[in-house]
C-alpha cells in the first residue's frame, strides 16, 4: 500500500509498504479516503514533537474512510460503511474514557500522525470503539474535517464556553480551519460574529461565511470594535487560538463575567496577563485541547444537516508536502485535503 511517512524533519516521503494484517479482536480495517491537514501536521514536518516518538512515521491526524473488514468482537459495524477515526490512542479503560471526557484520558499513547503513525496511507487498523460512522449525505472530504477541526469547535465552543443563541462571539483568525467552521457552527446557533483576519480578502471571505462583522487585526484594534459593536459591552464570548499576539485584547473585548476559550497558541507560547482584569471583571479562562468522540458525533450530525467545513485546496496524495506548506505560509482560507 501507498504511505506517506516522515523520516526527518521535512523530510516526508511516499513509499510503498506492506498492507497491515486482518484487523485483530475490537479493531476495524479502514481504507481511508481523504485526510486533512492541520497545524499539527506542519509541527510534526518540523520536529517539534514535545514527545518521544519513533521515525520514520506514518503522518496524518485526521481522516475519513470507509470499513474494509471487521475484527473478532466487533458489532455495529459492517463492511463499506462511512467512518471517520478518532485521532488520539485512548485506553477506553481510565475514568475519562469511561466517562465519555476521551481527550482527559489517563493512558493515552499519542496522537496519530505525531506520536503514533498516523491515516496518509491506503489502509490502517484502528479500535472501533474510536470510530464514528457517517452519513452518506456527507463527502469523504467533509468527513475528513471532522475530528481535530470541526470536533474541536464544538468541544471549545459547547463543553467549555456554554456559547448560548443570542450570544455575541469573537472568533480570532477567521481564515483558519476551525475559525472558519467556528463562524459557520456560531451563526447557526444564531449568534452575533466578529471575526478577525490578517488581511482584506479574509475578512471580506469571513464575512461571506456569514459573520456579521470582519476586523483585520493588522490594521485596526479588533477589541475596540468589539466594544463598538456590543455598545461598550464586550462580546459573551472569545474563541481564541492565536496566542501571544490576541491576548490581551482578546481579555480586553470580554464583558463582565464573559467567557474566553482557546486551543492555540500560533503565534506564541507566553503572553502578559492583567490578573487584576482577571478577577475584577470575573473574566472565566478555559484550556481546550481537542475533543471528545461524542463531540466528532455532533460534527458529523451537523454536517449532515448542511453545517460544512470551509476547504481550501483538495489534493492528492503526492501533494501533501505542498499541502504543508501551503498552510504553513497561511494562505489559506479553510482547511487543505488530501485525497486517496
Amino acid at each position: 500500500m501507498k504511505a506517506l511517512r516522515l523520516h526527518g524533519d521535512r523530510d516526508l516521503r511516499l513509499e510503498e509498504l506492506p498492507p497491515p494484517p486482518p484487523p485483530g479482536e475490537g479493531e476495524v480495517q479502514l481504507r481511508i479516503r481523504a485526510v486533512s491537514l492541520n497545524h499539527i501536521d506542519v509541527w510534526g514536518w518540523r520536529g517539534m514533537a514535545f514527545a518521544q516518538r519513533t521515525l520514520p512515521l506514518v503522518v496524518g491526524a485526521e481522516a475519513s474512510g470507509e470499513v474494509a473488514a471487521i475484527g473478532p468482537g466487533v458489532t455495529g459495524w459492517a463492511v463499506g460503511e462511512r467512518a471517520t477515526p478518532y485521532g488520539a490512542r485512548t485506553c477506553g479503560t481510565c475514568p475519562a474514557c469511561r466517562g465519555g471526557r476521551d481527550n482527559l484520558c489517563e493512558n493515552v499513547q499519542g496522537v496519530a500522525g505525531f506520536h503514533i503513525d498516523g491515516f496518509a496511507r491506503e489502509v490502517a487498523n484502528v479500535p472501533a470503539r474510536t470510530l464514528v460512522k457517517v452519513p452518506d449525505a456527507v463527502p469523504f472530504e467533509d468527513a475528513a474535517c471532522s475530528t481535530v477541526t470541526f470536533g474541536t469547535v464544538e468541544h471549545m465552543l459547547f463543553d467549555n464556553a456554554k456559547l448560548q443563541p443570542g450570544e455575541t462571539v469573537l472568533i480570532q483568525a477567521a481564515g483558519s480551519g476551525i475559525g472558519s467552521v467556528a463562524i459557520r457552527v456560531a451563526k447557526a446557533l444564531g449568534c452575533t460574529v466578529i471575526a478577525t483576519a490578517g488581511d482584506d480578502e479574509k475578512c471580506r471571505k469571513a464575512l461571506e461565511l456569514g459573520a456579521d462583522h470582519a476586523v483585520n487585526y493588522s490594521e485596526k484594534n479588533f477589541s475596540s470594535v468589539a466594544r463598538r459593536v456590543t455598545g461598550k459591552r464586550g462580546v459573551d464570548v472569545v474563541f481564541e487560538h492565536v496566542g501571544a499576539a490576541t491576548w490581551a485584547a482578546s481579555l480586553l473585548s470580554l464583558r463582565m463575567g464573559g467567557r474566553l476559550v482557546t486551543c492555540g497558541s500560533t503565534s506564541g507560547v507566553s503572553a502578559e496577563t492583567n490578573l487584576m482584569m482577571i478577577f475584577q471583571r470575573q473574566l472565566h479562562i478555559f484550556g481546550s485541547f481537542g475533543c471528545r468522540i461524542g463531540n466528532v458525533r455532533d460534527a458529523v450530525a451537523k454536517m449532515a444537516q448542511g453545517i460544512r467545513p470551509v476547504l481550501d485546496t483538495v489534493v492528492p496524495l503526492e501533494r501533501f508536502a505542498e499541502g504543508l506548506e501551503r498552510l504553513e505560509s497561511r494562505r489559506v482560507f479553510g482547511k487543505i485535503v488530501v485525497t486517496l
